[in-house]
């Protein structure tokens, strides 16, 4: 009776040492890469299961009992990647350090908060029309910047970032606007911000080339002071975005479609930013023209005085049809 229960209990122990080698030493997993998202707030148990249902271990009973067996140590939720085969306690590791996958989403200068939406759903970090929803209404992020801002526009700052899925796109914004206030403080920004951003992103769309910005600047801070329109084409390209009404052209109804940020119409600066910006190189140089010919060509020249006529110019408004020296 003895031995027979000796060599059940060394059959037991064989088979449960052979289950912990195949479910614990053995690798497993995918050749290519493959994303596991473990929700948050699932417990080890749900995340064993997940595990092994994605092919990612071998045997979630033996997950669970490692884990059981070293401290029920917390598992960190989140999207991993998986891209060779690992054991068990490999993917435990990663688990339990929250070796987490990060996407990258890149933000160019010049984006908008359309541009960032698209860019964060084709990343598939969120839906479009969630993260709009957000930059258009969470101002609280940026009230004690900017207590007029009507939207996240222009603070979105431009710069590239690692975000996971598990992360709301409230999280993206916040990221962002932190990022800006980083860079606003490196630039000793902190008076009249609203102003500096807003004029930053008329100037970054009126010129990609950067020496050229300081000029462009001057150009329309003394068509403020002359209480003169800016009439500058990317505020009627920006009124129109928000208004559902861009379709990739300019048309002459735009020009005098009814918006604070139609700069043709409405004199002064717009309510705000429509770009996302820096900001540098939007100061004001000792440059006494209120207009500049811009017609496709290397360079912009200046004028003192103009005569509008309304002529339009390979894209670009000729707003100095007739230069007067």
């Amino acid at each position: 009776m003895l031995k027979f229960i000796f060599r059940t209990v060394m059959i037991l122990l064989l088979l449960a040492g052979a289950l912990l080698i195949y479910g614990l030493v053995l690798p497993a997993g995918p050749t290519q890469e493959k994303l596991v998202q473990l929700k948050p707030g699932s417990s080890a148990r749900h995340i064993a299961a997940d595990l092994a249902n994605a092919g990612i271990i071998r045997s979630q009973y033996v997950f669970l009992a490692w884990h059981y067996l070293h401290g029920r140590k917390p598992l960190k939720a989140g999207e991993y990647a998986f891209d060779h085969p690992a054991n068990a306690r490999e993917v435990y590791d990663r688990i339990v350090h929250g070796d987490i996958y990060f996407q990258t989403l890149v933000v160019p200068e010049g984006y908008n908060m359309f541009d960032i939406a698209a860019a964060i759903e084709e990343a598939k970090l969120g839906k479009r029309d969630d993260f709009l929803k957000v930059a258009r209404t969470d101002t609280a992020l940026i009230r004690d910047l900017d207590p007029q801002a009507p939207s996240l526009e222009g603070y979105l700052f431009p710069d590239t970032y690692h975000f996971t899925r598990t992360q709301s796109v409230h999280d993206m914004a916040a990221a962002m606007v932190r990022r800006f206030r980083q860079a606003a403080k490196d630039m000793g920004l902190n008076q009249n911000v609203h102003a500096v951003v807003t004029m930053a992103s008329i100037v970054e769309k009126e010129t990609g080339a950067p020496e050229e910005r300081p000029e462009v600047a001057s150009v329309f801070y003394n068509r403020l002071e002359k209480h003169m329109v800016l009439a500058t084409d990317p505020s009627v390209i920006y009124a129109a975005l928000l208004n559902n009404r861009y379709g990739g052209v300019i048309h002459q109804s735009d020009l005098h479609f009814d918006s604070p940020y139609n700069t043709y119409r409405t004199a002064g600066l717009p309510p705000g930013p429509k770009t996302a910006k820096t900001a540098a190189g939007c100061r004001k140089m000792s440059l006494f023209a209120v207009a500049y010919l811009h017609a496709g060509q290397p360079g912009i020249r200046y004028t003192k005085s103009i005569q509008f006529t309304g002529i339009r110019l390979d894209g670009c408004t000729l707003i100095c049809a007739k230069l007067l020296f």
